[in-house]
């Protein structure tokens, strides 16, 4: 696995050797497009962040700053060794996602949130995208222009989305890319998801 593109193109990333399920290059591929221009800058939030490599993709094309979220030890450390390799600069939080949002700041705002959450449910059996996209805090961390992207197992039923409008929403295999943008927000910013 490898960043694709920007000041650390060509990099080949760490990857931790247990309970990651790394976004494939083509996907990551896909999802950039389809930001543009609207990563050049942008604040940057990566929830559930593996081996940084959306975060630190992020940083190569321009991004003024990313916030990675893993729970996993071996993880975190393995996103400051991709960082370190990159010569990027990011802030690692060693945290379960649901309680870093439990204690965001909503002063900190961010025009643009990852999420790649695990596939398989929560030990109280509710899936992770489900608590992610019902989750009261998360909108309020995303600037009104701003775009969520999450990936999810292809069909899996999620619940009525009272908080977030999907934009778009495109299957890769064994991925699917939602970009949302919160429901009563402003719609997001037209280069945010260039058409690919």
């Amino acid at each position: 696995m490898r960043v694709i593109a920007g000041s650390a193109g060509g990099i080949r990333l760490a990857v931790p050797k247990h309970g990651v399920r790394p976004t494939m290059d083509r996907v990551k591929a896909a999802i950039f497009s389809s930001l543009g221009d609207a990563i050049f800058g942008a604040r940057v939030l990566d929830l559930f962040a593996g081996s940084g490599a959306l975060g630190i993709e992020a940083l190569s094309r321009g991004a003024s700053s990313v916030v990675f979220v893993e729970e996993d030890r071996q993880a975190a450390e393995v996103i400051e060794k991709n960082l370190g390799k990159t010569k990027l600069k990011g802030r690692v939080r060693q945290h379960d996602v649901f309680d870093f949002l439990r204690h965001a700041s909503s002063a900190e705002k961010f025009q643009v949130i990852f999420a790649d959450p695990p596939y398989e449910k929560t030990k109280h059996g509710e899936s992770y995208s489900e608590k992610l996209l019902t989750n009261e805090t998360l909108p309020r961390l995303l600037t009104p222009s701003g775009v969520f992207i999450l990936e999810k197992r292809p069909g899996e039923t999620l619940p009525e989305r009272k908080l977030w409008r999907v934009a778009r929403q495109k299957t890769y295999g064994a991925t699917e890319v939602l970009f949302l943008s919160q429901s009563d927000g402003a719609p997001p910013h037209s280069k945010a998801l260039r058409a690919k």
